[in-house]
């Protein structure tokens, strides 16, 4: 093993060790170090990291930077120990693009969503497509975390599920509604009939017995979206999976504004379900609604107006 990285999985270690997953900048840090090693160099410079970081032709230049964050990174923990490195300025390959903007389902949208997916041929994928969105849309959570699900995390009889280990290492309880225990629990019977001996202790399984991974759930939840004929307008983001968690969770801060609730008192309830690290967080939800932002900027300006 090279000095380097050796220096990388000790970095590794002490993010993570904070919380941090980095399951994706690990992989990345690896593939770095390996060009590294190739080229004979023990030590981090610019130069380096910029042709590693802009090595796949045509990427988006987005992606190109992401990949020099990742070095960069790790150039700031290595300097302390190796006072050769070179650390790539922040001007470097900028990121051109703001936060994806996500796209906001309408109910009528999601009702079409789940019909969609009752379309597949394979009966068992059918219902796992199915229970799989509706659990996100109604609850908000992470598609990693419901991925993640085993069925021991899924108590219907108490109506709640286990997040276990999720982004920065925490778990928590999320509560169900009675309608969703009731989905989960039709999906269940009918996946324990279909596939009574799986692979997996996981809730959601394919039609091969085994656990869903992200490529799979994105191809199938893009042919549900083309089959439920959602339409966006030009040259907006395509429908993800993941928008299933933004709708839930700025259908819930709207339903407070419509109610008159003091939604600054009741965000971090919400930031606690959603599994965020602060109410911070949460608050970005507010940029992905106009209408929110309306609310908002209205009750501040009420508020001013208030007699002292």
């Amino acid at each position: 093993m090279t000095a380097l990285r050796e220096a990388a999985d000790r970095y590794l270690a002490v993010r993570r060790g904070l919380g941090y997953k980095l399951t994706i900048e690990g992989r990345m840090l690896g593939q770095f170090v390996a060009f590294c090693d190739a080229l004979g160099r023990d030590h981090i410079t610019v130069a380096m990291a910029v042709e590693w970081a802009t090595a796949p032709a045509g990427a988006d230049t987005s992606w190109w930077a992401a990949r020099l964050t990742v070095v960069r990174q790790f150039a700031r923990f290595q300097a302390a120990f190796d006072e050769r490195t070179e650390i790539p300025p922040t001007d470097l390959l900028p990121r051109t693009a703001d936060r994806i903007q996500p796209y906001l389902y309408s109910p009528e949208q999601i009702t079409a969503l789940l019909q969609a997916a009752r379309c597949f041929a394979n009966p068992l994928r059918a219902a796992t497509t199915e229970a799989f969105i509706g659990l996100m849309a109604a609850t908000g959570i992470r598609t990693g975390e419901a991925m993640g699900l085993d069925r021991d995390d899924v108590d219907l009889g108490r109506a709640v599920l286990l997040i276990r280990d999720s982004k920065f290492g925490k778990s928590r309880m999320v509560p169900l509604h009675t309608t969703t225990v009731e989905h989960l629990t039709a999906y269940q019977t009918r996946r324990d009939r279909l596939f009574p001996c799986p692979s997996t202790p996981a809730f959601f399984v394919s039609s091969y017995g085994t656990r869903l991974n992200h490529t799979s759930a994105s191809k199938a939840f893009a042919r549900v979206v083309k089959t439920a004929a959602i339409t966006v307008p030009a040259q907006a983001a395509s429908p993800r999976l993941y928008d299933l968690r933004h709708t839930f969770a700025v259908t819930t801060m709207a339903a407070w504004y419509a109610a008159g609730a003091d939604v600054a008192h009741l965000l971090p309830t919400l930031s606690t379900y959603l599994g965020h690290i602060s109410p911070a967080t949460t608050y970005w939800y507010l940029h992905a609604c106009p209408q929110l932002m309306t609310e908002a900027a209205r009750r501040l300006e009420a508020s001013w107006q208030e007699p002292k």
